[in-house]
């Protein structure tokens, strides 16, 4: 049986294809490796309200619960750091007119004419084997820790310690 020059072609293209396929794949290392992971917020500031955040480009609400995605280094490495914004509303609890009063808008435009706006970047502390997310705590006076710990927040071996009702104070200092 005599096979055409085109599909010749067609089988040692595919070959080549196959054998590119398995060069690359031993390129992989596990240092090399990312996963995708969860991130959540925890807001230890009473009366402030995250709005949002960002990790690394990747917008969240601050609400809390996990929120899809954030993608890391399967294995930690010295010098990983995430770049951390977020949005402020230093007023939660501001009373504004219902949303059919007329005045609701300039009511409501005048209070998020105080929200407040950072960003800052933050090493993220060794892990071990398995990274469960990545969660941000947002501390008094703009300060921002960040976990990838397994354990739920309330667990004696959750990493990050600081109380979860702080009061900001009235001078921050650096």
């Amino acid at each position: 049986m005599k096979v055409s020059a085109g599909i010749r072609r067609i089988f040692v293209w595919q070959w080549c294809f196959g054998l590119l396929c398995l060069l690359l794949a031993g390129c992989s290392t596990a240092d090399n490796e990312m996963s995708a992971g969860s991130i959540r917020a925890v807001n230890h500031v009473d009366g402030t309200a995250i709005n949002w955040f960002k990790v690394n480009g990747y917008r969240a609400s601050g609400g809390g619960g996990d929120q899809c995605c954030i993608v890391m280094p399967d294995k930690w490495r010295p010098g990983l750091i995430v770049n951390i914004e977020w949005e402020v509303d230093p007023d939660r609890w501001a009373k504004l007119p219902g949303f059919d009063d007329p005045n609701y808008l300039a009511a409501y435009a005048k209070h998020k004419a105080n929200y407040k706006q950072y960003s800052t970047q933050v090493e993220i502390p060794e892990y071990q084997e398995k990274v469960c997310g990545l969660t941000v705590h947002f501390l008094a006076c703009q300060q921002v820790k960040v976990a990838t710990s397994c354990y739920g927040t309330s667990s004696p071996q959750y990493p990050i310690k600081e109380p979860r009702h702080m009061k900001e104070p009235a001078v921050c200092t650096k």
